[in-house]
């Protein structure tokens, strides 16, 4: 997704902060609800690590429904092959999501 928050390249992997007393699986399915309208299923935990002062945990999970930009943190969605990611995408976060991926075949 494209997100407006993101430095120089908006597009890359959902995400978003928990809220207080909110445990990392609700999170992930509140996020990915409130920016795609997307429900989800098959919810695995993919990697866990730090960037600076961030945690990130990483889900890699089967979407259910019609995905649309429903946040204004959100400027579009798309779905892209591995071979045709934006170009302007981070290369952290292409390398993140090829690796991730090829570890789940």
């Amino acid at each position: 997704m494209n997100h407006v928050l993101r430095p120089r390249s908006g597009w890359g992997m959902p995400g978003g902060f928990l809220n207080k007393g909110e445990q990392p699986e609700a999170g992930l399915r509140r996020e990915i609800r409130e920016e795609t309208g997307l429900e989800l299923t098959n919810i695995r935990l993919a990697r866990i690590r730090t960037m600076q002062r961030h945690l990130e945990i990483i889900f890699v999970a089967k979407g259910v429904g019609e995905a649309s930009v429903q946040s204004r943190e959100i400027t579009e969605l798309a779905w892209f092959d591995l071979d045709s990611m934006p170009g302007e995408m981070s290369l952290d976060q292409q390398f993140l999501i090829r690796n991730i991926l090829s570890t789940d075949e």
